[in-house]
This record gives C-alpha cells, structure tokens and sequence, in this order.
C-alpha cells in the first residue's frame, strides 16, 4: 500500500485506534479483515455526520476488505442511550424495520453494495433464551457498566436508567462475537461499547476485535454534535439545494474538517487550504462552495450540484427570487380552523417537523413578501405572496 493510502487510512477523520500497533499488523499482512459497523434504525435518515465513519469503510473496503454492516432491529427497540439524560422509549418492530430500510438506502450512496455483507442482530438474538442472557450478564459487573460516563452522570444525578439501556452495551458487543469482527468503527461516544465488543471476544478466546474510533462532527452551528433533533444537521438523502446551502452556513472554523472528514481532497492540497486561510489569502466563502459542490456530486451528481451551486449565488448571494417556486393554496373557513403557520411549513414541505418550523419562526427567519413573521399565527391571519423559510426555501402563498 502506497504510504499516503496508509497515512490517510490511519489519520484522516480518525479520533483513535485501539490498539494502533496491532491494527497496523493486520493491515500489513495483507489478510482481508471484516470491518463491522452497526447501526440502530431508531431515526430514518443518514447526516454528514455519519459519513464520517462511512467513508473510512469504503475506504478500507476499495483496498478488499470486508465490510458487514449489522442492523440493530433488537438494540434499535431500545435505543443507544449515549449522551441521553433520560430513559428513551422502546420502538416498534415494523417501525424499526422501515426506518432500517430507509437507512441502507442511503448507506449505499456511499458504501458499496455489491461489497457488503448485510446481517440483521435478529439472527442471533431470535433464538436467545434467558440462559444465553444471564451467561452473558454475568460477563460484566453493574460497576464496570456505570463506569460508561453518561451512565455514571446519570446516575449520580440519580435519573432513573432502566435495566434494558444497561444491557444495551452488552448486546452490541456480543454482535462482534455472532459474526467475528476484526475490526468495529464507532464515534467517540461509542468507546465503551466497541471495547465490550473486544472484552467479550477474548472471553471466547477469539481475537480482539480493533476499535477504530471517529471523531464526532459538529453540525452547522460549529458547535454541537450534528444532530437531527437539534436541527443542525445536513441529510445526505436531501435535496441538492439544501445540502449545498447548509453548508455554506458552516462557520468558518469547520471548513478544514468538512474537507479533510468528507472528501476525497488530497491531503497536501488541505494542507494549502490551510494556510490561505490561515494567511487570509482566500474568501473562505470561495472554499465552502467547492466542499459544497464535493458533497452534493457525492449524494446526487454532478449536474445538481452545478445547478444548486447557481441557485445559491443567484438568491442568496444576488438576492433573486426564484422562477419557478411551487405554489400553495392557503385554507380558508373551516379548513383553516386552529391551522397555523407552522402546521403550513410542515404541509407544505419547507420543514420536516413542526419542532423545526417553530425554530425558524422563533429566529424570524420565516418571511412574507420579505417581512419576518415573528408569531406562530392562525394562517387565515397571514398575507398573501412570497414566503420564504430560512434562505433557500420558498413558496407562493395564493
């Protein structure tokens, strides 16, 4: 393997590899390792946040290793508690297999299908009796699972955690087990459940799994870990034009990260990066728009992200409203009864959730005929025209 392949692999969009030394043999044996990466369909869409991890699987996967990519529809029912201050309510099947399909479709806008071994926790944890759960609870004591932060946060809050969330850690690790994984990939905030997974291997006299550990990348505001609930995230699967335009309203500072986490850009023309922007020699606006660009050809192609590319400058930049903006027929009489403005965004499609639209309104970022609508009012009560939610989306009100 050429050295900079190998300098990327190890460096790049790469919080820690436990154990370094040890992975580093694997690699330069030239065996094919199984790369495992799961995830808990408990929400139906992939952010940029998450092609942190996934890229660095396609990346070993082009090199001819293994991916296996494990649905959690068992430990989705009870959702990964990491980071979460209170017990999280337990999901449906059919509503985690619906989210888990909306999930691999957009995992294989990055991932190679035809390369990826797909197994479901089901296939283990189906035949499970109360036996198989007490051998492996009596794996770990109750001080060596609190010792997980948040759990010892909670706790010594005294938040109730329920049984099930302590198990959570127990049950992702033994899926390192069911399919021998020599290598598992998580954020950093799921540490301590990729090092059950290898404490449990060795139990079973199999060799350690490696922890390859990400960084977490903070969503749009600079500052939290992206997150859907938090509205600061970019969807892989959304429309080109907002990709384009969530990522230029990344501050400054994470425009190194974007390109060194989520691209392809060669390592030594980040390097150049940084310097113009440390030197000022750049318009940091200039950078975002070709990370932008990458990233909408990544998830749509080339042609829409020309096109978004172009509407950006022409309505936000140049202040042009746009030609071919959908149009609404706003309710009236009954139908408009206790309908409000927020209820309209959501109908309407310009957000996805009534949480979101209220954010929006509250940040007077919702505006008819250019005139920001502050209250979330009944829209029997609102003006007719353009309204525009944020800086991209638009709709004529008739």
């Amino acid at each position: 393997m050429p050295l900079t392949e190998k300098e990327d692999v190890l460096n790049r969009g790469v919080e820690e590899i436990i154990v370094r030394s040890e992975f580093l043999d694997r690699l330069n044996s030239g065996q094919k390792m199984r790369l495992k990466m799961g995830f808990d369909p408990s929400a139906p869409d992939i952010h940029v946040g998450h092609a942190v991890g996934l890229r660095k699987l396609r990346q070993l996967q082009e090199m001819g290793h293994q991916v296996v990519l494990i649905v959690g529809d068992w430990t989705a029912q009870i959702g990964d508690p990491s980071g979460r201050s209170e017990t999280r309510k337990m999901l449906g099947i059919e509503e985690v297999h619906a989210n888990a399909q909306t999930y691999l479709d957009q995992f294989f806008k990055i991932v190679d299908k035809d390369r990826t071994e797909i197994r479901w926790q089901s296939e283990w944890f189906g035949p499970f009796t109360l036996t198989n759960v007490i051998e492996l609870t009596s794996k770990f004591t109750v001080a060596q699972i609190l010792a997980r932060e948040d759990f010892a946060k909670r706790f010594g809050e005294n938040q109730p955690i329920s049984i099930t969330e302590l198990l959570y850690p127990l049950l992702q690790g033994y899926d390192s087990v069911a399919i021998e994984s020599d290598v598992e990939f998580g954020g950093t905030d799921q540490k301590f459940n990729l090092l059950v997974g290898r404490e449990l291997q060795q139990m079973r006299g199999m060799k350690p799994q490696q922890c390859f550990i990400m960084p977490l990348l903070p969503g749009t505001d600079g500052v939290q870990k992206m997150s859907k609930s938090l509205g600061n995230y970019i969807g892989i699967d959304e429309p080109a034009q907002e990709i384009f335009g969530k990522v230029m309203s990344i501050p400054d500072s994470m425009i190194l990260p974007y390109y060194d986490w989520l691209t392809d850009t060669p390592t030594f023309e980040i390097k150049e990066i940084e310097k113009s922007l440390n030197s000022m020699s750049v318009n940091p606006i200039e950078l975002k728009k070709t990370v932008a660009h990458k990233l909408v050809s990544d998830f749509h192609d080339s042609k829409a992200a020309a096109l978004a590319q172009e509407f950006f400058e022409k309505t936000v930049q140049g202040g042009e409203i746009p030609n071919d903006i959908p149009e609404y027929t706003v309710p009236s009489g009954k139908d408009a009864v206790n309908l409000r403005l927020s209820n309209l965004l959501v109908d309407s499609g310009l957000t996805t959730s009534t949480g979101e639209a209220r954010r929006l309104i509250d940040q007077g970022a919702v505006k008819i005929n250019d005139v920001a609508v502050t209250k979330n009012e009944n829209v029997a009560d609102l003006d007719k025209g353009i309204l525009r939610a944020g800086r991209r989306r638009y709709l004529k009100l008739i």
